[in-house]
């Protein structure tokens, strides 16, 4: 079957971050089911890019350029991607912009960062994007968070981590309070070759070796084949009763219990 015919085929996604890595694999991977995406990024060159392959894909894209900090903006840009689109069913949340670091050469500035552009971002998406799920009784939402979260040595990942449980139980009370209105919120805490991953790995290669050695499948997942597509999986009929979860997608690295 043509995945255009398919269960998916005919839906919108709103994917923030789309320009590259992960959230391009995601956009990628949601065309290929028939899905039309509107993709939002704060570079406008790169989603255009990103467009230009899901039109290839057969289904209709649209860059929005958008900085998610600003949350002001945000039902705007969401009533915005409606009305271009005539609906919206899937919404996700992968855009993120923050710092790592030890605590103590961390400054507040960049700390907040990481919550403005994750959790409070996410929120301000959420809930613009809440009456236009509900609308097509079978919304489903994504957010992105991060095996970090688990670690058992976080050091440097603190302020990483740390937005990442805000936006978990973000996902695991939206998921509770929104199932009423047929609408599916879950998490993905994925490992995928990003070009910031490849930068480090590059950069690092020791350290890289040994953080691949530490993933049991022995390799970095590919941001479309392995994480877009374990999206499509999420946010399609075959998991309609999966809600509030949050799914490791780091080939058995990190127990999150």
């Amino acid at each position: 079957m043509d995945a255009h015919d398919g269960p998916l085929a005919g839906r919108v996604a709103l994917v923030t971050g789309a320009g590259q890595g992960v959230g391009q694999g995601i956009a990628l991977a949601l065309a290929g089911a028939g899905v039309s995406v509107a993709v939002l990024g704060r570079t406008a060159a790169t989603l255009e890019e990103t467009c230009r392959q899901l039109r290839e894909r057969g289904v209709e894209a649209e860059a929005f350029v958008c900085d998610v900090a600003e949350t002001d903006a945000v039902p705007g840009v969401v009533d915005a991607v409606a009305a271009r689109f005539g609906r919206l069913d899937i919404l996700v949340n992968n855009a993120w912009a923050g710092a790592h670091g030890p605590l103590l050469e961390l400054s507040e500035r960049a700390f907040q960062k990481g919550f403005r552009t994750g959790p409070f971002a996410a929120f301000a998406f959420m809930k613009a994007a809440h009456p236009h799920l509900k609308a097509t009784g079978d919304g489903s939402i994504i957010n992105l968070v991060t095996s970090a979260m688990v670690r058992w040595d976080s050091s440097t990942y603190g302020a990483y981590a740390a937005a990442k449980v805000a936006l978990k139980s973000l996902t695991r009370t939206a998921a509770v309070e929104w199932a009423r209105d047929g609408i599916r919120v879950n998490a993905i805490a994925p490992h995928a070759l990003s070009p910031g991953l490849q930068w480090w790995t590059e950069t690092n290669p020791e350290e890289a070796a040994e953080f691949v050695a530490s993933i049991p499948m022995g390799r970095l997942g590919d941001c479309e084949e392995d994480i877009g597509r374990a999206v499509v999986a999420l946010v399609g009929p075959d998991l309609r009763y999966l809600t509030g979860a949050t799914v490791p997608l780091d080939g058995g690295q990190a127990f999150f219990g």
